[in-house]
C-alpha cells in the first residue's frame, strides 16, 4: 500500500508553540511523532508515502532530509490548506490501483496498521474508517453491522436504534474510484465526501478495534497527556522493577504560588509525583523544566536530599519524580512542642541548606539555569528592588515612587548583601513550602530556580519565612548554628559572615513583599 500523512494543519489550538514547530514535529518519548507514524507505516509493510505540508512546511522538510528511510518518503507543499479531501485528491497522481491509507499526522497509537489494511482488503467496500471509544470527542454513529451512518448531530440518524457514539481516529483505507467522488476545488473535506457516499447508498466500513491506544494531540493539555503515557510506565519500571506492571491513578495535588502543576500518579503500592512545568518549545532558550532535570540530577549525584528525578520530558514540561509525601517542614515546626525541638528541626535544615551550598556549588555548570546563572547585583536592583517597589510601592500601596528615586540606596544594599557572601549553589527560594519532610529527613525540592550565590540569602530565606514567623531569638541562635557548622568545613568571618546575611535578608523581604503585593 501507499499513505498519506496529513500534516498541513496550523495547530491553531496548540499556540503559541505551534509559531516555532509545526505539530507533527511535536516529540513525544523523545521522538517527533510524524517519525513515529511513518515507522508504523513501515511496520505495516507501506511502499511508498506522502506528506502534505503547508504550515511551516520547511521544518518538515529539513526533519525529512536528515532521516534514512528504508521507503521513499515525500512532501507535497499545498500553498493554500486544501482539506483533507483536497489533499487526498491534489496528490492523485501519487496513487496506484491499490487501497491506500491515509493517516492524520497529530495523533499517537499503537495500532496495528496492517490489520487495518487487512480488513479493508476483505470487506469489499469502498472506506474504512478507524473508530475509537473516546467521550470526550465520540460523535461518529454506527449501526449494528459497524457501518458509519452519521458523523455528528448535523445528520439524521434513526432514534429507534440504540447506536454507540465513537471516535474518527483519523486512520482510513480508501479504494482509489472514490476520488472520482471529490470535487477539483479550492478546500474540501473527506467526512463532506463520505456523507455523500453514504447517500448514494455505498458503505462506509468501521473498523473498531480492541485494546487501542489512541490519543491526539490537538491541545496542550492532549499532548502533554500523551507524553505522560509514555513516560509513566517506563518510569515505574525504573523505579520499582520488582512490580509487575498494571493500572495507575492520576490525581492533582496541591502546589505553592507558582505556574506549575503537580500530580501524584499511584499504582496499589508505590506512587510517584509529576511535576509539570508546562510545554517549552523555544530550543533556543533553556526552560523551566530543563533547569529542573539539571539541577535536580546533579544535587541527586552529589548524594543530597532532593527526589530523585526518575524521568523527564523536557519539551512537554513533564518530570516524574520521587514522592515525598504531603509532609511540609512549615507543618513540623509549627506542631512543634517546645522551642528545643523547633531549633532541632532548625539545625536539620541548616545541615541541608550548607550541604546544598557547598556540595551542590561544587561542579555546579552555570549553564544549567534558566534564569540567571548568578545572583548578582544586577538581579538584586532588578529581581528584588524594582520588583519591590512596582509590585508593593506602586501597585499595591499606591504610592507614586519611581525605582530611579531610590538607585542610591539600592546600589549600596546590593553592595553590602554581596559584601563577604559566602557563595556556593544558592536555592533561591529556601523556606518551610519547599521542604519536604519524610521519614524524618528533610528534603528540599522546587530548586529550579538556582543558581551560583550567597548561602545567607537562603539562609535568610529559611529564618524570616512569613509561612512560620520565627521569633528573633530563635532566629539568632539558629544563624550561630550555621556559623559554628560552616567552620568545620570552610574558613568563615563571623563579622562578614553576619553582616551579609543581615542584608541578604534585607533582600529577600523585598523580593517576598513584591511577591505577596
Amino acid at each position: 500500500m501507499k499513505a498519506l500523512i496529513l500534516c498541513a494543519g496550523l495547530g491553531t489550538r496548540l499556540l503559541p508553540h505551534t509559531r516555532s514547530i509545526p505539530k507533527p514535529l511535536f516529540p513525544i518519548n523523545g521522538k517527533p511523532l510524524l517519525d513515529r507514524i511513518i515507522r508504523s507505516l513501515i511496520q505495516a509493510r507501506c511502499r511508498s508515502i506522502m506528506i502534505n505540508t503547508h504550515h511551516l512546511h520547511h521544518g518538515i522538510e529539513a526533519f525529512l532530509a536528515e532521516q534514512r528511510y528504508p521507503i521513499p518518503v515525500q512532501t507535497c507543499y499545498e500553498p493554500r490548506i486544501l482539506g483533507t479531501g483536497g489533499a487526498i485528491h491534489n496528490v492523485r497522481d501519487f496513487w496506484d490501483p491499490d487501497a491506500f491509507m491515509v493517516i492524520n499526522g497529530d495523533i499517537v497509537t499503537d495500532l496495528d496498521l496492517k490489520a487495518v489494511y487487512d480488513f479493508h482488503q476483505h470487506h469489499g467496500h469502498p472506506v474504512t474508517l478507524v473508530l475509537h471509544y473516546f467521550p470526550e470527542i465520540n460523535t461518529v454513529s454506527v449501526d449494528a453491522k459497524q457501518s458509519v451512518i452519521g458523523f455528528d448531530d448535523r445528520d439524521f440518524v434513526p432514534s429507534d436504534q440504540d447506536l454507540p457514539k465513537l471516535t474518527f481516529t483519523g486512520i482510513q483505507v480508501i479504494d482509489p474510484q472514490v476520488l472520482e467522488w471529490i470535487p477539483d476545488t479550492p478546500s474540501f473535506s473527506s467526512i463532506d465526501l463520505y456523507r455523500t457516499l453514504i447517500k448514494e447508498g455505498m458503505t462506509i466500513q468501521a473498523f473498531i478495534p480492541e485494546n487501542c491506544y489512541w490519543k491526539d494531540i490537538g491541545t496542550p493539555r492532549r499532548y502533554q497527556s500523551a507524553v505522560l503515557d509514555q513516560l509513566s510506565p517506563q518510569a515505574f519500571q525504573l523505579a520499582f522493577p520488582d512490580e509487575p506492571p498494571g493500572p495507575t491513578t492520576t490525581t492533582r495535588i496541591a502546589g505553592d504560588g507558582s505556574d506549575r502543576l503537580w500530580y501524584r500518579i499511584a499504582s496499589p503500592q508505590h506512587s510517584m509525583v509529576v511535576a509539570d512545568h508546562g510545554i517549552h518549545s523555544r530550543r533556543d532558550i533553556r526552560g523551566e523544566c530543563d533547569a529542573f532535570i539539571a539541577i535536580g540530577r546533579h544535587l541527586y549525584e552529589k548524594r543530597i536530599s532532593v527526589p530523585r528525578i526518575y524521568l523527564a520530558d523536557s519539551f512537554a514540561g513533564l518530570a516524574l519524580v520521587e514522592d515525598l509525601g504531603d509532609i511540609h517542614f512549615q507543618s513540623i515546626v509549627r506542631s512543634s512542642q517546645n522551642v528545643d525541638e523547633m531549633l532541632a528541626w532548625y539545625q536539620s535544615a541548616v545541615q541541608l541548606l550548607i550541604s546544598l551550598s557547598l556540595m551542590g556549588g561544587s561542579g555546579f555548570d552555570p549553564s544549567w539555569t534558566y534564569q540567571t546563572p548568578v545572583y548578582d547585583k544586577a538581579l538584586i536592583l532588578e529581581k528584588e528592588c524594582r520588583y519591590f517597589v512596582e509590585a508593593f510601592i506602586n501597585r499595591y500601596l499606591n504610592i507614586d515612587i519611581h525605582v530611579e528615586d531610590l538607585k542610591g540606596e539600592f546600589g549600596e544594599l546590593a553592595d553590602r548583601a554581596l559584601n563577604g557572601a559566602l557563595n556556593g549553589f544558592m536555592h533561591r527560594d529556601f523556606q518551610s513550602r519547599n521542604l519536604m519532610v519524610k521519614n524524618n529527613r528533610i528534603y528540599a525540592i522546587d530548586f529550579q530556580g538556582g543558581r551560583i550565590g550567597p548561602l545567607q540569602y537562603d539562609l535568610a530565606s529559611l529564618l524570616i519565612d512569613p509561612y512560620v514567623d520565627l521569633t528573633q531569638s530563635l532566629q539568632d541562635r539558629v544563624l550561630e548554628f550555621c556559623i559554628q557548622e560552616l567552620s568545620d568545613r570552610v574558613f568563615v568571618d563571623p563579622v562578614s559572615f553576619t553582616s551579609a546575611y543581615r542584608y541578604c535578608r534585607i533582600t529577600r523581604n523585598l523580593q517576598i513583599l513584591g511577591a505577596f503585593g
